[in-house]
């Protein structure tokens, strides 16, 4: 089954919110460049994709102009196979992901990425109802914590066991970096 993985969102615009902590990001590197690693070995493509949106200016760092469109600097470098900007949450929506998939005949998705609840997320959900195989590598996901409606705050642990609980066995198949490496050969 030919594979390809997919590196959500992996840039430096987060690092100018104002709810980036560096907490989790050594566990996130570490496994998101296992997978980046693993798959250049086994010659598995990978796809980059950029979140972009809001005003057209230096000051949001979610604009090419302000420079922050560009690999997080932990990560390890690659080639990607390649590169899609996207404007929604779904890596899928108005980016042509979803043809460049089909036309290289890739049956199975490996997700990863920035956030773990959201374009992460929404992507694998939009990726299974449309057909692809998904292996969702939690490990390789990133978040930061939220705040609840009632004003407490729901910890970046627990949103990532939320979302392993919600897309297991119904969109995805959760895998460490190396179950996702293991299921690539096979």
């Amino acid at each position: 089954m030919k594979t390809c993985l997919i590196v959500i969102d992996g840039q430096e615009s987060f690092r100018q919110r104002p709810y980036f902590t560096t907490t989790d990001l050594p566990a996130y590197a570490q496994a998101q460049n296992t997978l980046i690693d693993g798959c250049v070995a086994q010659g598995i493509p990978i796809v980059r994709i950029f979140h972009v949106d809001g005003p057209k200016t230096a000051d949001n760092p979610f604009s090419q102009e302000s420079g922050h469109v560009k690999p997080l600097a932990e990560l390890h470098d690659f080639a990607p196979a390649a590169t899609f900007v996207k404007g929604r949450h779904s890596a899928l929506v108005g980016t042509g992901l979803d043809v460049w998939l089909t036309q290289h005949g890739i049956q199975k998705l490996i997700i990863s990425g920035i956030r773990t609840e959201q374009c992460c997320e929404t992507t694998t959900r939009h990726a299974s109802d449309l057909g692809w195989q998904v292996d969702y590598c939690l490990d390789a996901t990133l978040t930061w914590d939220m705040q609840q409606l009632d004003g407490s705050t729901l910890s970046a642990a627990d949103i990532k066991t939320r979302t392993a609980t919600v897309l297991k066995d119904r969109f995805a198949t959760i895998c460490s970096p190396a179950q996702v490496l293991e299921r690539a050969t096979h």
